[in-house]
């Protein structure tokens, strides 16, 4: 049986955010290296070489680490900059803070912490926030849209 988009959602907003926290032993156990490099020690992986970066198919994107949706593909667009572009994440899903330095606002999951990337504003993109999450592909997972079947009558005379 499997559960629709908005009831994966909820099973994840009505889940105890404690137990998405875990400490980095049981992280390097359900995560590649690289994702925990990324994920977990806030690595970027290198532009353009990314799975999603130039990728559009319809769906949802998920974090890695705790599948938790984070983004719609139709907030999706090409910016240019080596890594997926996103100008807005689902709402409460992605928590902004900005980097010690100050001088870049770091992107993470905000159910599991996990490092996604960085938001930059103002940039002038035509889009509806002039925002732009430049997310790690490899902090993300792809899940596509269902496509709706037709069901055709066929009447034998």
């Amino acid at each position: 049986l499997s559960l629709s988009l908005s009831a994966h959602m909820a099973s994840h907003a009505a889940s105890a955010l404690p137990s998405l926290h875990k400490p980095d032993e049981e992280w390097r156990a359900i995560l590649s290296p690289e994702q925990f490099r990324i994920l977990r020690q806030k690595g970027t992986e290198m532009p353009g070489r990314g799975k999603y970066n130039k990728f559009y198919e319809k769906g949802t994107y998920l974090c890695a680490g705790c599948d938790t949706p984070l983004y719609k593909s139709s907030a999706k667009f090409d910016s240019g900059c080596g890594w997926p572009a996103f100008f807005e994440g689902l709402p409460g899903t992605v928590k902004q803070t900005p980097d010690a330095d100050g001088q870049r606002i770091e992107i993470t999951c905000a159910a599991c912490g996990g490092h996604l990337g960085h938001v930059f504003k103002g940039e002038k993109f035509p889009t509806p926030t002039d925002e732009r999450h430049c997310v790690n592909s490899v902090s993300l997972k792809f899940v596509p849209d269902k496509k709706k079947e037709q069901i055709s009558l066929c009447t034998v005379t």
